[in-house]
């Protein structure tokens, strides 16, 4: 089986050692992504703006692997406040509702940044040719 590595050139990538996606046969492995979008945090204390920019540079990631939306296959939500969870489901239906991954939202203590409010992960899987 072959193993793409896909940076996103993002700082942390080299600091931490991972990088954005990892394409190992037909999957796609996703890395953690938040809603940090050029060195700032988007939507601060805006659960759904969040989502819906973690989510943006995770399928972004995923594209540069050549898949996309339809090819996701399970999707995780980490949220810093579960009574907020509505706001990043909402987030996650506008995005997923035509093609419905299997879902873990859980709630954590704290994320990366103060800022953040949500980090989510993507798996996809493409049938090879």
């Amino acid at each position: 089986m072959s193993v793409r590595r896909l940076s996103s050139g993002g700082p942390w990538e080299e600091v931490v050692g991972y990088c954005r996606a990892v394409v190992a046969g037909p999957w796609v492995l996703v890395s953690g992504s938040t809603a940090t979008v050029g060195g700032e945090v988007v939507g601060v204390d805006d659960m759904y703006q969040q989502t819906v920019a973690a989510f943006g540079v995770a399928l972004d990631g995923l594209q540069r692997a050549g898949l996309d939306v339809a090819d996701v296959v399970r999707t995780r939500i980490y949220l810093t406040d579960m009574t907020r969870q509505p706001e990043a489901g909402r987030a996650h239906h506008e995005l997923f509702a035509d093609h419905p991954p299997a879902n873990t939202t859980v709630e954590v203590s704290a994320l990366a940044h103060p800022d953040h409010l949500v980090e989510v992960e993507i798996d996809a899987y493409r049938e090879p040719a």
